[in-house]
């Protein structure tokens, strides 16, 4: 060790057993606390009480119910679902990627409401079509359906075709698309 290091040690102790030696004095005070003084800490130990309370259960307070929640079921009583479905695993993501994006969520509710449409009758092409395809065949029907090729009100239809190009022109779109029409 360096001088300069002991010298401050020596310094430090000093003045320790200094502080140490001037709290040593008899002093003979007594505390007196109201009864009004006494209301409000304790008032304030209760309110702190609670607050760390509140922040603990916080997640249990706000916890949405699900439809499992509801049920009396055996997986219950062995904790199995809860294995498998508990909170924690929703902040980590599996290895891979991630299957939540808005799409997928788009597609799981049509496909839950019987509302997932069939992009390739939509456009007019069958599943294994290539990508050259599926765009001469989208503009082939745009011809024909267009708003302002036919005067006639075919909006609805366009906007159809035109999100069925959107998913099936791009392969991951359409890989995801036709994940979820064969589940249906």
């Amino acid at each position: 060790m360096s001088q300069s290091s002991i010298f401050i040690i020596l310094i430090v102790l000093l003045w320790g057993l200094q502080t140490v030696h001037a709290q040593s004095g008899g002093l003979d005070m007594e505390l007196e606390v109201t009864d009004e003084e006494k209301i409000i800490l304790f008032s304030g130990f209760i309110i702190a009480i609670l607050g760390v309370f509140l922040f603990l259960a916080r997640d249990i307070i706000l916890r949405r119910k699900t439809s499992y929640d509801k049920e009396e079921l055996e997986s219950k009583k062995d904790k199995t679902f809860e294995k498998y479905h508990s909170d924690w695993g929703d902040d980590y993501e599996e290895l891979g990627q991630r299957r939540n994006t808005k799409e997928d969520k788009e597609f799981r509710e049509a496909l839950n409401n019987d509302e997932l449409p069939n992009y390739y009758e939509i456009i007019g092409i069958s599943k294994d079509a290539t990508h050259d395809e599926i765009k001469k065949k989208f503009r082939e029907q745009a011809k024909k359906t267009h708003p302002d090729k036919t005067k006639e009100n075919s909006e609805k239809e366009m906007v159809e075709l035109n999100k069925a190009y959107e998913v099936l022109s791009d392969s991951e779109r359409r890989e995801k698309y036709d994940r979820y029409l064969k589940a249906g």
